[in-house]
């Protein structure tokens, strides 16, 4: 429901106090091509994502449904099994709603279901206006039950998983932890109230089922970048990165950056199929009910394809929701836990997946690979789990950060910045205008990755609000103490350090 609420068709702005003849100044004719492109990432941005030369074919040799030009043969290759269920679905779904109908079968069920997101509709109360719909129209094509409908919504590829948390972010109930009642880091219950079970009427009929305390919402990556290559015109601009970008040394595109390169001649192998999918990772946290006073954080995840063009690919029907990390409180730290689903699909993606490509016909070995993560300086902290706080606050410079406490001010400040000047500029000697030294030193060297793993060998991780060491309190000392070496002794990090 979540999801379709987001979806924006032509008719996503409806209020849901509407009047009458508002609402069907919103409704369309039966523009299946305009929904699908929304509901699967399928926008082609001005133009349609089967285009008006495209048939249905019916004598392909397939079991599903594929778009072939008129008058082409059969495709070269056989769709795999997860696209040969999508076009088969799609095909069984264009069938009209009745005799003679505009609509068909599946924009019926989506706009009916929209309905339900925007009006908040209970499961039993959706039914039964199914049953009354079917009795008013016994010759339509009208499923039978709200979970029929959502059987059929999951299966176009809309749905997201849902997985139980640790109230304390110790743990997911997920993997071969899927059936434990309890947090075994912290011992909390897996439910509200372990003896209270509420009455789940959201599922298709009235049944006992006990509430979780907190639940993570994960979106499959997998279904979804295989999505992009269903369509003829996405399938395209997936392959824009190496097919049509202009190559010449100027910066338009994250192809042109050097990271990109620098990945692609690490991993040839990778970089030899444009067709492999190079993604970026956004996180951050926000209040969803926009009321300052309400201490509450949502942290959405959210992958960016950057193998589209610079014009498609930020933008935000472009953008795919990994998750949804549910408050009260930011997962801090304590992020990894949620991105374990996520980081399994992404090592499943680095060793490929076998994908249908709709514009050449053909099934190939689908890759992906993180290139990089987007966020501001706190949230770097806990996804690089580098403290970008403190004495080596920069995850650059890491151990050689130039620092100084601030005995008065209580806090850090970082200073060294002419590190990176000519050995000979004129600030390197300028002592009065920086820190009251003059700068001899060269850049500090980036730490490599080899060497952040040589130092993350031994580290034993403790994930869990509860198993946080607490916070100790600064002990302030009279101003007259102003010698170096009390100021280390005021230093909050250096215990640690």
């Amino acid at each position: 429901m979540a999801l379709l609420g987001g979806i924006k068709n032509g008719f996503s702005t409806i209020n849901p106090t509407y009047p009458d003849t508002d609402y069907h100044q919103y409704v369309r004719q039966d523009d299946m091509e305009d929904m699908l492109r929304d509901a699967f990432n399928m926008r082609s941005h001005g133009e349609q994502s089967f285009p008006p030369d495209f048939i249905i074919s019916e004598d392909c040799n397939i079991t599903g449904n594929v778009f072939c030009e008129t008058g082409t043969s059969a495709p070269n290759e056989e769709p795999n099994e997860e696209a040969a269920k999508f076009y088969n679905l799609l095909n069984e779904m264009n069938e009209e709603l009745y005799e003679g109908s505009k609509y068909s079968k599946l924009s019926f069920c989506i706009r009916l279901f929209h309905l339900k997101c925007l009006g908040g509709w209970t499961g039993n109360s959706f039914t039964m206006l199914l049953e009354f719909l079917r009795e008013m129209f016994p010759f339509a094509k009208i499923p039978q039950s709200c979970q029929d409908m959502k059987r059929l919504i999951k299966d176009l590829g809309l749905g997201y998983d849902k997985i139980h948390s640790c109230p304390n972010d110790c743990m997911l109930y997920w993997g071969d932890q899927k059936n434990q009642q309890s947090c075994h880091v912290c011992g909390k219950s897996r439910w509200m109230n372990s003896n209270t079970e509420d009455v789940n009427t959201d599922e298709g009929g009235a049944q006992l089922r006990k509430k979780p305390v907190k639940v993570l919402r994960y979106f499959p990556l997998i279904p979804r970048l295989q999505r992009l290559f269903m369509s003829s015109k996405t399938a395209e601009s997936m392959t824009w990165h190496n097919d049509q970008r202009t190559d010449d040394g100027l910066l338009r595109h994250p192809a042109d950056s050097l990271a990109w390169k620098s990945f692609d001649s690490k991993f040839p192998s990778f970089a030899s199929d444009p067709r492999n999918v190079r993604l970026g990772l956004a996180a951050d946290g926000f209040n969803p009910f926009k009321i300052m006073s309400t201490s509450y954080s949502t942290w959405p995840v959210v992958l960016v394809p950057y193998n589209l063009p610079p014009w498609i690919c930020m933008k935000q029907s472009s953008f795919i929701l990994s998750m949804i990390i549910p408050g009260e409180k930011g997962p801090g730290n304590d992020i990894d836990i949620y991105l374990q689903p996520l980081i399994k699909e992404l090592k499943q993606l680095w060793s490929g997946v076998e994908t249908y490509d709709v514009l050449r016909k053909e099934n190939f070995n689908l890759r992906a690979a993180l290139l990089w993560t987007i966020n501001d300086f706190p949230v770097y902290a806990n996804l690089s789990g580098w403290s970008t706080k403190g004495r080596y606050a920069c995850p650059c410079c890491a151990a050689q950060t130039c620092s100084k406490w601030l005995y008065n001010g209580k806090k850090f400040s970082y200073m060294g910045h002419c590190r990176w000047l000519d050995e000979n500029h004129k600030f390197r000697f300028q002592r009065t205008l920086f820190d009251g030294t003059e700068e001899y030193r060269g850049a500090p060297e980036q730490t490599i990755g080899s060497e952040i793993l040589f130092m993350l060998k031994d580290v034993n991780f403790s994930y869990g609000k509860i198993n946080q060491p607490p916070i100790t309190q600064t002990r302030r000392r009279s101003r007259d103490e102003s010698d170096d070496e009390s100021d280390e002794e005021d230093d909050p990090n250096e215990a640690e350090l």
